[in-house]
């Protein structure tokens, strides 16, 4: 994996050290559906940040995020994201 921005650590490094620091704060009583809660964090910013990119362009953004339109837009309802052109 490339780096972000040509410096700094790589996307996954970054993941790994804030789920490293994810568990270390729950202790020994981590969420039995971490993987869930983990995408369901993630998910949200990764498609407004995509949508912020595309000008709220629904289908520009589902192809960048490699999902289909529909998709998109179930995640737009699930998340309840209004996207806003530029």
């Amino acid at each position: 994996m490339g780096k972000l921005n040509g410096s700094g650590p790589c996307l996954h490094e970054v993941v790994r050290s804030v789920v490293d620091q994810y568990l270390d704060d729950m202790g020994q009583t981590p969420p039995d559906n971490l993987y869930d809660v983990l995408i369901a964090e993630v998910e949200r910013p990764l498609i407004e940040a995509v949508l912020v990119r595309t000008g709220g362009n629904q289908s520009r953004s589902a192809e960048i995020l490699g999902i289909t339109r529909a998709t998109l837009r179930n995640r737009l309802k699930r998340y309840q994201i209004q996207p806003q052109p530029r």
